[in-house]
């Protein structure tokens, strides 16, 4: 790796690389990358630039064809420079096989940390034998810039998100010369069909109340409508922006955390029994059976000092944590934030390669493209999130 201050790790690289990228932004980059070292490499086989008039010359461009070229993140459709005497022949493909993974990696690095162009120009020299001019650079970083941005600010009134499940990820900033925090506010909204779609991304300095408002504003001016229920944990400014933003809007609490919360309150020691009567009340899916369990699990237990604050735990959020139950669609999906927790695990995944960001630009710029990737998988795919019936 080249002896350069990013933070961005080697090992890290090469897995991230390995894991096999698939994703139509990398793609688009490489092949464009691709594009413009092949014609740089016709410029110096011509020793002049494209229109500029040289009587010395002694053969000139002829146009492009296109061939597939298939890498571990795909094929691309790459546009090959020709020229008339038929002698150019570009290197591109014999030094990509030697420096596939460096390459990649440097893209990467490009776009992952929003590296000074400057940099980056250095990097790809020393990977590839070629120089960028900054002009170029810059064009493929605003490029993905404006696709994250369009997809942010993307019109939400034509469909309906009956339910949204919504959750903060924190990732490290660098930010006026020190590291600092930044909460990653996201949202998932599942369609009437079922269908589930991430619809929001959003930096703020910590997860509050005013910064969930803000959110949620957000949401409702691309408009956001048909909203029944919001599915989140239990985050004192969270919910009451819910309650506060969403008026009539049932809000669900993440069962998964409310449960490791009542557990949490019990002594580990001779509980097994408790333990399995509340993971018992928490398979239940009639909200009168589970009120019903829930009053004999008291009459059970209540003497018992020890359980006495799982127990006060259970009653003041247990209405919260069963509200999907009175809902039109009763499915165990809408219980929980598990959707969108695996969703943070694998934004965590890749932006633990770049550890801490060198501005809140470059943040957006990967998170909002990993994000664009995974919401394409989810569109495209055959499979519901949810049977509506």
């Amino acid at each position: 790796m080249t002896q350069l201050h990013f933070t961005l790790h080697t090992e890290d690289i090469q897995n991230l690389i390995n894991a096999e990228v698939k994703n139509d932004i990398t793609r688009t980059i490489l092949t464009k990358v691709f594009n413009e070292l092949m014609e740089k490499e016709r410029d110096e086989y011509l020793e002049n630039t494209a229109y500029q008039r040289d009587p010395n010359r002694s053969t000139y461009r002829n146009g492009y064809y296109e061939r597939d070229y298939t890498t571990k993140i795909g094929t691309l459709t790459l546009r090959v420079p020709r020229t008339r005497d038929g002698k150019f022949s570009t290197e591109i493909f014999e030094r990509y096989q030697r420096n596939e993974k460096a390459l990649l990696a440097t893209m990467l690095e490009m776009y992952v940390q929003g590296v000074s162009t400057r940099k980056v120009s250095k990097v790809i020299e020393n990977m590839c034998g070629k120089t960028y001019s900054k002009s170029f650079v810059s064009s493929l970083t605003k490029e993905l810039d404006e696709e994250v941005k369009l997809w942010r600010n993307s019109d939400l009134s034509t469909i309906k998100y009956p339910y949204i499940i919504v959750d903060v990820v924190y990732i490290k900033v660098r930010e006026n010369n020190r590291v600092v925090s930044k909460a990653c506010h996201i949202a998932i909204g599942i369609t009437e069909k079922g269908n589930r779609e991430i619809i929001g991304l959003d930096l703020s300095a910590s997860e509050s109340e005013y910064s969930w408002s803000n959110f949620f504003e957000y949401l409702k001016s691309r408009g956001l409508s048909g909203l029944k229920m919001v599915i989140s944990d239990a985050h004192k400014g969270l919910v009451k922006a819910i309650k506060e933003t969403f008026v009539n809007v049932i809000w669900q609490r993440c069962q998964v955390h409310f449960l490791r919360n009542i557990l949490s309150k019990a002594p580990k020691k001779n509980t097994e029994e408790f333990r399995a009567d509340i993971k018992a009340l928490f398979k239940i899916q009639d909200i009168n059976l589970a009120r019903k369990m829930k009053e004999e699990i008291f009459l059970k237990y209540e003497n018992e000092k020890k359980f006495k604050n799982s127990l006060n735990t259970l009653d003041e959020g247990f209405e919260d944590a069963f509200a999907y139950l009175a809902t039109d669609v009763i499915h165990s999906r809408l219980r929980s934030t598990n959707c969108i927790e695996r969703l943070n695990q694998e934004v965590r995944r890749r932006e633990k390669v770049v550890r801490i960001f060198p501005n809140e630009d470059s943040a957006m710029r990967l998170i909002g493209a990993i994000l664009i990737d995974i919401n394409e998988d989810w569109i495209t795919s055959s499979k519901l999130y949810i049977r509506m019936e």
